[in-house]
């Protein structure tokens, strides 16, 4: 599930693609799609019904039933903030939890093991 607000001026960029999709063939709509969802979060499956296209329309629709919500510039710019705070916390917590099951190995616990043995190296070259 993507994000369901939007401000007023990504609405009109969000329109504007779909304007673009529908009018575009299957390799420029899959672009767009995939624009959508990693610019502006928004998955045209939240908000459609299966199998018919979504437009200008029914994005409208989508607005006047209250399924998309239209806020303002500081609330979702604080929205997206607090978003990317999120996701940057939880993935740290996945790899926290991965390191310590084992699934994978810290990398940089790994790095400075080699930079101590590199440097213990070094040492014992410069003294023969």
């Amino acid at each position: 599930m993507g994000r369901n607000k939007f401000s007023a001026t990504e609405i009109k960029e969000i329109a504007k693609l779909l304007r673009l999709k529908n009018e575009g063939n299957r390799a420029k709509q899959k672009l767009i799609r995939h624009q959508l969802r990693v610019d502006y979060e928004f998955n045209i499956s939240d908000f459609n019904e299966p199998g018919k296209a979504f437009g200008e329309a029914e994005l409208q629709k989508a607005i006047d039933r209250g399924a998309i919500l239209i806020l303002d510039d500081a609330t979702i710019a604080d929205m997206k903030a607090k978003r990317a705070r999120d996701k940057a916390r939880d993935k740290a917590l996945r790899e926290q939890e991965a390191i310590a099951s084992g699934e994978v190995t810290d990398w940089q616990e790994a790095l400075r093991e080699w930079e101590q043995w590199t440097e213990g190296s070094d040492n014992h070259q410069e003294q023969q």
